[in-house]
């Protein structure tokens, strides 16, 4: 299993991005979590296979109708015990 930490920037609050990537995490049996950010960017930690990752990234990159994703950096997350223990499904963290 790996990690990661998605920042995605963009037309990304208030188009339902969030749910957008709840559903598309749901499929690839991803865990982990996505919450807005105060800068407008939305953050995403995640943990699944290798292959499930990179399709997560793919999803991120398009968006749900009415966002407009300008950016997606993705850098490696420590394998935390909060992530791989208390996660055990993917949440919407609420602002």
């Amino acid at each position: 299993m790996e990690c990661a930490r998605f920042e995605v920037q963009g037309r990304v609050q208030g188009v339902g991005y969030r749910m957008f990537v709840w559903r598309a995490a749901q499929k690839l049996q991803v865990r982990g979590w996505v919450k807005n950010r105060p800068d407008h960017a939305v953050e995403v930690t995640a943990a699944g296979t290798a292959a499930a990752l990179t399709q997560l990234e793919i999803q991120l990159r398009l968006g749900p109708p009415g966002a407009w994703v300008e950016q997606v950096v993705r850098t490696a997350a420590p394998p935390t015990p909060p992530l791989l223990d208390t996660h055990t499904r993917f949440d919407i963290v609420e602002d």
